[in-house]
């Protein structure tokens, strides 16, 4: 999926020039965790408003640049990084850099978010499985040939946890015969930690892929 019609320009980002209290004013004014901040047309990165609040309103942001933080993506970057990317940093915008390095724009989480469930992941029906193995041993391309072997349909498929050498994948497959894809997960030494109907497949999502529990609480 392509995110370049998502990149927004109404809110324009702050000189680190400008004293802490204009960057104060501005998040009273909006709903942002983060503030964009430049330096002579130049992209600087992300001043976030626990810092912003703690300092001295009549010193220049210029003062605390060690509190901003270099976070972007490029317009090149594939939406579901873009997600992954919120996540880590915890920020519900997103500066949007060309591969030059110049800033475009930003995302707002909001928006991502809606693309998101747009996909068949979301939107279509079937049955999500929690599963794991050790790291070095699977393969995205191993689990997909697994589950269409078996008469299966992967609607989507993405990475939750990495923790001591062992992997944790979120599988969504449509709703064909399950007991064949389990058993084909087994024979292949995949553990199904877990099988949720779609019914709770969002309560999943929040209790196994902490990313997007962090999102669905923004």
């Amino acid at each position: 999926m392509h995110l370049e019609h998502f990149i927004l320009n109404d809110i324009p980002p702050l000189s680190l020039h400008v004293k802490v209290k204009e960057a104060q004013l501005l998040f009273s004014q909006l709903t942002t965790s983060h503030v964009i901040i430049e330096d002579n047309g130049n992209f600087v990165g992300l001043l976030s408003e626990t810092d912003a609040l703690c300092f001295e309103a009549t010193k220049p942001l210029s003062d605390f640049l060690y509190a901003i933080e270099r976070i972007f993506v490029l317009e090149s970057t594939l939406w579901l990084e873009t997600l992954e990317a919120f996540s880590k940093n915890k920020t519900n915008v997103m500066p949007v850099l060309n591969a030059k390095g110049q800033y475009l724009g930003y995302y707002e989480l909001n928006d991502v978010i809606g693309l998101f469930s747009s996909t068949p992941f979301f939107s279509e029906p079937g049955h999500i499985l929690v599963i794991e193995k050790n790291y070095v041993d699977f393969s995205f391309s191993e689990i997909t040939q697994i589950v269409e072997s078996n008469a299966g349909e992967v609607l989507g498929l993405f990475r939750s946890r990495l923790e001591a050498g062992q992997i944790q994948l979120v599988l969504k497959i449509g709703q064909r015969e399950l007991n064949a894809v389990l058993q084909g997960l087994r024979q292949y030494d995949y553990t199904v930690k877990s099988v949720h109907l779609e019914d709770d497949h969002l309560q999943v999502l929040k209790e196994r892929a902490a990313y997007l529990d962090r999102f669905l609480k923004i």
